[in-house]
C-alpha cells in the first residue's frame, strides 16, 4: 500500500523563478530565502519519494474567470509549463502519474468532492517554483498529481473544507494498493496583497502563528472563515488554505523537521516548512 512520507510548504511567488534563472542565490536580498531549502532537500534525500502531490492555484495559465473550477486535478502523464509573461524561462514538462490521479480523483467523487478531472493540463509558476526548489537537480523527474483549488475568484472553499479535501486526499492515498512513499506540497503565501488599499499588506505575526499552529492545531486554522484569511492575510493570502489542504493530508503523527520565514520576497511573507508523517 502507498504512505505518505510527509508534507512540504513553500511560497510559490513568480520572482523566486526569476532568482532561480539568474542564479542569486548568494544575493544578499535572496540568500536568507535560499539558504533555508538545502535542509529540505536533505530531508527528501532521507525518505525518498516515489511521487509528489502538488497543492497549488493557477494563476490564468490553464483556468481563468470565465472558467474557475473550485477543485481540479490533473489526470495525464505529463503537465506542461507555459510563458506566464513573468519573463521565467520555460521548464519541461513535469512527469505525471495517470494512475494514481485516477485512483485519487475517483476516491475523493466517492466521497462526495466534485472534481474537475483534467487529462491535459497546464501547470504555472504555483506548481513549478516549488518544483524547483525542492528539486532543483532536476524539478521534473518524479512524478506528480497537480491539485489546483480556487483562490482567485469568489466564492473560494473555505479553509475547513480544503482542510477535509486533504483528509480525503490522504486516505485516497493510503488506500492506493501500489507500494509508494509519497510527499504532499502545499504551495503559496503567505500573507501578502497585491492591489487596492492594502497592497503591500504583510502580517507577520499572523504568518509566524499560522507556521506554529499548523503543526499540532490544524483545525484552529481550518475554523477560520475566508473572509477571516483575507483580514489577516491579505487577498493574495488566502493561498494559506493551500498549506491547510496538504496538512489535512498527514494521517499519522505529524513532526517538524524544519520550518524558515522571510520578509520581504516581492512583497510577501515567504514561508516554508517540512512536517514528517509518522505510521
Amino acid at each position: 500500500m502507498a504512505r505518505i512520507v510527509g508534507g512540504l510548504t513553500t511560497s510559490h511567488i513568480p520572482a523566486i523563478g526569476g532568482a532561480i534563472a539568474k542564479k542569486l542565490f548568494e544575493d544578499p536580498y535572496w540568500k536568507p530565502f535560499f539558504d533555508a531549502y538545502p535542509k529540505a532537500r536533505n530531508w527528501l534525500d532521507a525518505v525518498k519519494p516515489d511521487a509528489a502531490i502538488v497543492i497549488y492555484n493557477d494563476h490564468g495559465l490553464n483556468f481563468f474567470l470565465d472558467k474557475m473550477p473550485t477543485f481540479a486535478i490533473g489526470a495525464a502523464d505529463q503537465y506542461r509549463n507555459e510563458d506566464e509573461g513573468w519573463g521565467i524561462p520555460k521548464l519541461p514538462p513535469f512527469k505525471g502519474d495517470a494512475k494514481l490521479s485516477w485512483h485519487i480523483i475517483e476516491s475523493l467523487v466517492a466521497e462526495e468532492f466534485d472534481i474537475c478531472h483534467c487529462q491535459d493540463m497546464l501547470v504555472d509558476h504555483g506548481f513549478a517554483v516549488p518544483m524547483q526548489l525542492f528539486w532543483p537537480q532536476d524539478p521534473t523527474a518524479i512524478p506528480t498529481v497537480p491539485v489546483c483549488i480556487n483562490t482567485v475568484q469568489h466564492p473560494m472553499p473555505s479553509p475547513m473544507r480544503c482542510f477535509k479535501l486533504g483528509r480525503a486526499i490522504g486516505r485516497a492515498i493510503e488506500s492506493y494498493p501500489e507500494d509508494l512513499k509519497v510527499v504532499v506540497v502545499g504551495t503559496g503565501g503567505m500573507s501578502h496583497q497585491l492591489d487596492g488599499t492594502r497592497a503591500g499588506f504583510i502580517n507577520k505575526a499572523f504568518d509566524l502563528m499560522c507556521l506554529d499552529k499548523i503543526v499540532d492545531e490544524p483545525e484552529t486554522l481550518a475554523k477560520m472563515s475566508s473572509l477571516d484569511l483575507v483580514r489577516e492575510a491579505g487577498a493574495q493570502g488566502a493561498e494559506f488554505i493551500l498549506w491547510l489542504a496538504m496538512r489535512g493530508a498527514l494521517t499519522g503523527r505529524v513532526r517538524k523537521v524544519h520550518s524558515n520565514y522571510h520578509i520581504p520576497i516581492s512583497n510577501t511573507g515567504a514561508g516554508m516548512l517540512v512536517l514528517e508523517n509518522a505510521a
